[in-house]
């Protein structure tokens, strides 16, 4: 079934044990019934003239068996509740380690096409969902859909008439609920997409808070915001005000079985073929029956929105992750042959063929936009190309473990992310394990370990997230120091030094020069007099290779490269005037 499948998203035999102990604890909670059916038929075959004597002795026998059902229920609904919550949290708490391991391992292209605020939602919002259908709506669903099914088949061997007029209108129920089903799955869609919406523009919101301020746009006069909060009150409107009339109207139509098994018998008592007795039985049973079955038909208004969150998770977690099995080989020249990169419809790369050959220094340079950090990252395999193929020591790039291939690759990016953690912890990201006199020896050979000893409280003091507290020279440093301990033989850098002061700019350098020792290493350089003794410079342009070559080979070619060159020759002499 759809809806089991995507509520417990995509395990539906987790559901096992919960289901199985609360079918029990509503097993249990028939024995009140029968023994109330008997109480009233012994009170009333003391009152019916027969002359049969009031039971005591089975009354008192009655109480105590229900003593007993009390603690046979404390038991057995403890037992459920357990099951239930449990194997909630449990899913909730497996499935977002299992989300986050499954992002991990898809390619950059997909972050591409996904708001990171859907992720967020999903990964909070969808599995808090899943997490309530499973723990409080679907046992009382299967509760209250148990016992007046076990009612109805017992109530036809006392009398088949009152008991189908009591459930004549179930069918009519479900049938309601089923006719507005695609009606609400559409509704509730569109409400959660409002949601996730809303969750976007207020991420973007915070983040943009300088901008905002900076532009005087607070407020009401931030309309983005505004508009997506009016979106999703709307949505959420419009869901509640279409679905619940379908929803009121079916719990009408099943209560109204109640008043229908009342007329049935007081037609069948003036006719003479329905004893008191039995009507009261049946009045007993009918006043206990339709409460959880209402309440059933709520929860599965409600187990299919939150269906809608499960299919969400179970959708994305089918998401295809990068193949590869074969084992990256020692030799780490990386070549490009005929090599076409598409972001969604729009090509950057065109038939680029580059050869970056092991243990020497390649500079990528070019005009913004001209595809520098796109074949950066097609080196990291953060995407595969759209034509041509990618080798890494002669093996097609796509064919190895993108696993033990990152392992043989270090990155230093410009905008450096630390994590809101400590000092060693952020340069231990490069190498799990590592012990402090290896995280010491990165730091120094990265030119940190001066301003760290420096710090409240050295390596372990805390990081703001993302690295806040530091400055761009120390976040560079740190990063220059985490991939040091990773020690990969592969090393890509994207412009380290192009936001940096002269001072930071120096530190930076000299930790990059000791990192790429004996290294390949393939560096995207805007400022080309750092890029003067590359072993070999390509230039690009328009997603192109323009020319490649040495500096002086490029120099003397007067191309592209000559034009930059000179054009920040020029510019190293300016100056502001007032």
């Amino acid at each position: 079934m759809k809806l089991v499948r995507n509520i417990t998203v995509g395990h539906p035999e987790r559901l096992k044990k919960p289901v199985l102990l609360t079918v029990l604890s509503n097993l249990v909670n028939i024995v009140p019934f029968c023994l109330s059916i008997e109480a009233v038929n012994i009170i009333f075959r003391s009152f019916d003239g027969s002359g049969t004597p009031l039971d005591i002795r089975k009354l008192w026998f009655i109480v105590a068996i229900l003593f007993v059902y009390m603690a046979v229920m404390a038991v057995a609904e403890r037992a459920a509740y357990r099951a239930n919550f449990r194997g909630a949290y449990e899913m909730s708490a497996t499935g977002r380690v299992s989300l986050a391991e499954h992002l991990r391992k898809l390619s950059l292209g997909f972050f591409t096409r996904r708001d990171p605020g859907d992720l967020s939602s999903m990964m909070i919002t969808d599995f808090s969902m899943a997490e309530t259908g499973i723990s409080h709506h679907l046992p009382q669903l299967i509760g209250g859909f148990v016992m007046p099914v076990l009612a109805f088949l017992s109530l036809l061997f006392i009398d088949w008439r009152m008991a189908c007029s009591m459930f004549v209108a179930l069918p009519v129920s479900i049938f309601i609920l089923w006719m507005s089903a695609s009606l609400q799955d559409r509704l509730g869609k569109k409400q959660i997409v409002a949601k996730i919406n809303a969750g976007n523009r207020f991420e973007e919101y915070l983040q943009g808070i300088r901008i905002m301020k900076a532009y005087n746009l607070l407020g009401e006069k931030f309309v983005r915001l505004e508009e997506a909060f009016g979106h999703l009150r709307r949505a959420s409107i419009r869901h509640e005000a279409t679905v619940g009339p379908f929803m009121m109207l079916s719990i009408a139509v099943i209560r109204s079985g109640l008043t229908l098994m009342v007329m049935c018998g007081t037609y069948l008592l003036i006719g003479g073929e329905l004893s008191v007795l039995t009507f009261v039985l049946f009045l007993v049973v009918g006043s206990r029956v339709f409460d959880p079955l209402t309440n059933s038909m709520v929860n599965l208004g409600e187990m299919r929105y939150f269906s809608i969150a499960g299919g969400r998770i179970f959708d994305f977690m089918n998401e295809p992750e990068m193949q590869g099995d074969v084992e990256p080989a020692e030799n780490s020249g990386i070549i490009f042959e005929h090599v076409s990169f598409r972001y969604n419809d729009k090509e950057v790369l065109h038939d680029v063929s580059i050869e970056f050959r092991q243990n020497s220094l390649t500079a990528l340079v070019g005009p913004s936009g001209s595809g520098k950090s796109t074949i950066l990252k097609l080196c990291a395999r953060f995407y595969d190309p759209s034509e041509g193929k990618i080798l890494f020591g002669g093996t097609t790039m796509s064919a190895l473990n993108p696993e033990h291939l990152m392992q043989r690759i270090s990155m230093v990016f410009q905008d450096v992310y630390l994590f809101q953690d400590t000092i060693r912890n952020n340069i231990r990201f490069g190498k799990a394990g590592a012990t402090d006199d290896e995280i010491i020896e990165a730091a120094k050979k990265a030119c940190c370990h001066d301003f760290i000893m420096r710090l409240p409280s050295g390596y372990d003091t805390m990081v703001g997230e993302g690295g806040c507290t530091l400055s761009g020279g120390e976040k560079q440093r740190l990063s220059i120091a985490r991939a040091m301990l990773k020690d990969a033989p592969v090393i890509l850098l994207d412009e380290a030094t192009a936001s940096l002061d002269p001072e930071n700019e120096v530190e930076v350098q000299k930790a990059i020069n000791t990192l790429i020792e004996r290294r390949t290493v393939i560096v995207i350089a805007h400022k080309l007099r750092t890029i003067k003794n590359a072993d070999k410079i390509v230039v690009l342009d328009n997603g192109r290779v323009s020319e490649e070559g040495t500096h002086d080979t490029l120099i003397g070619n007067n191309g592209l490269y000559r034009k930059l060159w000179d054009i920040q020759e020029q510019s190293a002499g300016w100056s502001i005037y007032k």
